[in-house]
């Protein structure tokens, strides 16, 4: 059996880049940023900081134009996928982004309607689910950051 199968909380390091294909599917590229606290071997205290590219596609990527911007604390369920791809000197590239099967929105902070809002929010989201895409033709640069 395999498990392609990835969680994460973290920041968006910048607004959603939404955008739809020509197709007319919605597609948002989300930047966030993690952090880990450890110890090293001496018992200093160390951060060190991720950086991952999240897609989401479809309902999950206009709830995220619409609700997210740089700063919102997000948690992602998804998987990774890998690109390859050739740039404009014809160098092979790779890299790897996190497929979002689902988000969930943390607090903006603040009020009793901010509160109300993403309960409202939460309950729209657990009533999402993906949508096919992997037939979807798109080219790298659809996608690419």
């Amino acid at each position: 059996m395999n498990l392609n199968k990835v969680f994460l909380i973290g920041r968006l390091t910048q607004d959603v880049d939404f955008r739809y294909l020509p197709s007319g599917t919605a597609l948002a590229l989300l930047n966030i940023a993690t952090n880990r606290i450890y110890k090293d071997r001496f018992g200093n205290l160390k951060e060190e900081t991720e950086y991952h590219k999240v897609v989401a596609w479809g309902k999950l990527a206009e709830l995220c134009r619409q609700y997210l911007n740089k700063g919102r604390l997000i948690f992602v369920e998804g998987r990774i996928r890998s690109r390859n791809w050739l740039d404009a000197q014809g160098n092979k590239k790779l890299s790897f982004e996190i497929i979002a099967e689902n988000i969930r929105f943390g607090p903006r902070g603040g009020t009793d309607e901010t509160e109300k809002e993403l309960e409202s929010l939460e309950a729209d989201l657990d009533a999402y689910k993906p949508e096919q895409t992997e037939g979807e033709e798109f080219s790298d640069l659809d996608i690419l950051y």
